[in-house]
């Protein structure tokens, strides 16, 4: 293995017909080089769309009241369940798997509008009174001036946050937005802050165009003394946000005398089930460009292996008289065994390089954010280490398989049949 002769004899075989070893080495080549921009170009599309939850608590669970289809205690089917704020300060007492509560309200309920004027400028826009917490589970970034304080809610100041969109309608261009008022279905409100979704598509459109005001200066300015709409919540580290969904919906079934079977008498979203559902996607997206790259690679390693053959046809005699001095079938074989593993790694690394060298460009031309400063759908393509592990092994298990049909063939004929060969 390590005698030189032996190595200038396979360089010799090899560099014999240079345009053959070329045309066979560049389809393996182009196999790796192919297998690594699929999973890179994976990994960019995965990493694009996890960054879409930049912010969010992929743990957290919504829960909204809706009605009853079922009689349940004597209480008749159809009943409209109103949340309070005992509720959510019962959930808050007894789930200890709880880590963040949010009570919230809307103006107009769900996808509801209000109308929000200032001077001459008005529209219609979403108005959302919450907590401080909600900034735990929902992606929000305040571009200018501040979020919601405990002291807002606890002393139900009048102020709110803006969306970017609410502000190129309400306010004229160059105006300055901190510390104007607006007015709020008729309640006038001092503009602390601004702010945006990191998010990007409908999500981001949303938040551009609503407002938010503290929680219980929302109860006290629009007739909503003690109601909650929805919750969302955040669960413990440890506790997956299938079991604090389940215990939640328990708790408030109890409370409100709700059929334990009754499915619509109150609403929830799972947002981690959403994430794993992505991340499954994206496992069957990563196991279909494997199949897919290494289709293309084993296409150049069954080249490697046709050549090869015509090479051990061609040698026939030689082999022969390598037989008939003495040479055992082993070394014959490994000698044809050693040319197709070099032949497949040297151009199966020079493709993994290039590979990597063409997404590490790729990665320099996509932005990490988008020019509003939220997530792109295609972030950081690349390859790790593992991944490169995986494919360096690929490529001399390739080199072994494409050698080995060739090396039996060549210890095959026997000496007395190979000398007489043409």
């Amino acid at each position: 293995m390590f005698d030189l002769d032996h190595w200038q004899e396979i360089w010799a075989a090899l560099a014999k017909n240079r345009l053959r070893t070329f045309l066979t080495a560049f389809g393996v080549f182009w196999g790796i080089l192919l297998l690594v921009l699929l999973l890179g170009s994976g990994n960019g599309l995965a990493n694009g769309v996890t960054s879409g939850f930049s912010g969010l608590a992929t743990n957290s669970v919504f829960v909204w009241a809706m009605r009853t289809s079922k009689p349940f205690a004597g209480l008749p089917a159809g009943r409209a369940i109103e949340f309070t704020d005992a509720d959510w300060q019962a959930i808050a007492a007894q789930l200890p798997e709880v880590e963040t509560i949010a009570p919230r309200l809307q103006l107009g309920g769900w996808r509801g509008g209000a109308t929000v004027a200032r001077g001459q400028h008005s529209g219609s826009f979403s108005v959302t009174g919450e907590v401080p917490e909600i900034q735990r589970v929902q992606s929000l970034m305040v571009s200018e001036g501040r979020f919601l304080n405990r002291l807002d809610v606890e002393e139900r100041r009048k102020v709110a946050l803006i969306g970017e969109r609410v502000r190129e309608v309400l306010f004229d261009r160059g105006e300055q937005a901190i510390g104007g008022d607006v007015e709020i279905n008729g309640v006038q409100f001092k503009v602390v802050g601004i702010y945006r979704s990191r998010q990007t598509g409908r999500d981001a459109d949303e938040v551009a165009q609503s407002l938010i005001v503290p929680f219980t200066t929302f109860q006290q300015a629009f007739n909503a003394a003690g109601r909650v709409h929805w919750f969302a919540l955040v669960g413990r580290p440890e506790v997956s946000a299938e079991q604090l969904e389940e215990k939640t919906l328990a708790l408030l079934k109890a409370r409100h005398k709700i059929a334990p079977d009754d499915r619509r008498g109150i609403g929830s979203f799972n947002l981690q089930e959403e994430f794993d559902k992505i991340q499954g996607l994206f496992l069957g997206i990563r196991l279909l460009m494997w199949i897919v790259g290494l289709g293309t690679l084993a296409a150049g390693a069954i080249g490697v292996s046709n050549i090869l053959l015509i090479v051990v046809r061609e040698r026939t005699k030689e082999i022969g008289i390598r037989r008939a001095v003495g040479a055992t079938p082993w070394s014959v074989k490994g000698q044809i065994l050693v040319e197709a593993v070099l032949l497949t790694s040297v151009a199966g690394l020079v493709g993994l390089m290039a590979g990597v060298a063409l997404l590490e460009v790729i990665g320099s031309l996509v932005p990490a954010t988008g020019s509003g400063g939220e997530s792109t759908m295609f972030l950081a393509p690349g390859v790790d280490l593992a991944a490169a592990a995986r494919a360096l092994a690929v490529l001399v298990a390739a080199g072994a398989l494409a050698g080995y049909l060739p090396a039996r063939r060549a210890v095959a004929v026997s000496p007395v049949e190979a000398l007489r060969a043409d």
